[in-house]
């Protein structure tokens, strides 16, 4: 009999699990939210938690739950080519190609680049990337001290550096809430929903989830019905942390427009609130918060995509793919943050429906005997809307990529698809997807004789 996991356990794997997450753009999303929907701050705050909470919190459940062995093994019930193609999709995206080079160009844009001449931008931004995938090489050559670096070290230090803003911020509050701005006056609720996509954590916690499941196994957790128990009481723990640094966050923003003004991203707010509270010392407050934040979240992020391509890709070394995945991303987070943003935004709108349609047919495959064509069926039609989310965001960034066809089915998916207009219309197809596959028969294995 196993003996019983005490609560320290979930404690360490709850901190790592909300380390692994809480980036520097957990950080500067919603304090621009909190600007933007002013006295309707808690409408889109409950939107933003859907998506930024509770989305990766069932994410990890479906890992954990379903007995997966990562994204890979889970995706693979659809098809198992298309397990390669969307985990290679999803682990690119949270990986080299967007999330990891923003670990590195955020805290440089909101820490340093506001107080360097314009001229050394670029020069400098090369070198704090370098140092800073230098670093974070270093402690992802060995994946088994994860939890110690992020959960018992890199986070606390983060938590504390946090949290002396945030408090001094209650005490003593920047002035009030103001009206709410553009999409948030009509629609809060949907556009803090949206916005949680920026954060890419429900993409991400199909990747953290098989670091998550290894971190209890490495805890003594063998059994599995325990490692399912230990996944989601860490993960309400690391849930729960990050809804109430959410809402802080988020009522930093909305309340700081009297004294310091509106900003155009999350990091400048950032930048002005520890400039009102702090003075030049809050500069180096802030810079220390970014880093922390964008450290930790890197570290774990090349872990796990070091870890999936070496799956894939045996015959290279985990170690090898570690240094390659740091040269790339150093490489593309030289080309800017702002770059980066315009061609992520594209892909997130067209991976996001795919992702929270497996996770929810993962949790609910109980209910269909876990029948692999429910998963292809619901799969395959929502990737035709998602497919054209995609190209509307990426023509919103790029109007050079519009295509007149497309335009045609985008119009055609606007007046047919409810829910459609607000970025939801994936759903209707989803759900018939689900209805088809459980009306088509079972394939029967043949059996050779």
């Amino acid at each position: 009999m196993q003996k019983k996991i005490p609560f320290s356990t979930y404690a360490v794997i709850g901190t790592m699990l909300f380390g692994l997450y809480f980036g520097a753009g957990n950080l500067i999303f919603p304090i621009q939210l909190g600007q933007l929907a002013g006295t309707n701050f808690w409408f889109a705050l409950v939107g933003f938690l859907v998506t930024a909470i509770g989305l990766p919190f069932l994410g990890i459940l479906a890992i954990g739950l379903s007995g997966s062995n990562g994204l890979r093994d889970l995706a693979s019930r659809i098809h198992p080519l298309f397990g390669v193609i969307f985990s290679l999709a999803l682990y690119l995206t949270i990986g080299p190609f967007f999330a990891i080079p923003r670990t590195a160009t955020v805290p440089f844009v909101v820490g340093f680049e506001p107080y360097i001449n314009a001229e050394h931008t670029t020069m400098l931004l090369a070198l704090f990337s370098f140092i800073f995938f230098a670093i974070v090489y270093y402690f992802s050559l060995n994946p088994a001290k994860i939890m110690d670096y992020i959960g018992k070290v890199l986070t606390p230090a983060f938590l504390v550096v946090l949290f002396i803003l945030i408090i001094i911020s209650i005490v003593k509050p920047m002035g009030h809430f103001q009206q709410p701005i553009g999409d948030y006056i009509q629609s809060s609720f949907m556009t803090g929903f949206k916005e949680g996509y920026n954060t890419m954590d429900a993409l991400a916690s199909l990747a953290f989830g098989i670091v998550v499941i290894n971190a209890i196994k490495n805890a003594g957790i063998t059994d599995r019905k325990e490692i399912a128990k230990a996944t989601w009481k860490s993960g309400i723990f690391a849930m729960a942390l990050m809804t109430l640094i959410y809402g802080l966050i988020t009522y930093m923003g909305a309340s700081s427009i009297e004294s310091v003004g509106t900003f155009d991203n999350g990091g400048l707010i950032f930048a002005a609130v520890a400039d009102h509270y702090f003075g030049s010392f809050g500069a180096i407050l802030l810079a220390v918060i970014i880093v922390l934040a964008c450290l930790k979240t890197s570290i774990g992020l090349i872990t796990s995509c070091s870890e999936f391509f070496h799956e894939v890709f045996p015959k290279v070394s985990y170690k090898m793919f570690v240094l390659l995945l740091c040269v790339v991303s150093f490489s593309i987070a030289n080309f800017g943050l702002n770059n980066i943003i315009q061609f992520a935004i594209p892909v997130l709108m067209f991976l996001y429906p795919l992702a929270i349609v497996l996770i929810l047919l993962a949790l609910s495959s109980s209910l269909f005997n876990n029948k692999q064509a429910v998963y292809a069926s619901a799969m395959f039609l929502t990737f035709f809307v998602s497919l054209i989310d995609g190209y509307k965001a990426l023509v919103i960034s790029i109007p050079e990529a519009q295509l007149s066809w497309l335009d045609t089915i985008e119009q055609l998916y606007s007046d047919v698809l409810p829910l459609y207009d607000i970025g939801l219309g994936w759903i209707l197809p989803a759900v018939i997807g689900v209805v088809i596959g459980l009306i088509l028969p079972s394939k029967q294995t043949k059996t050779i004789q």
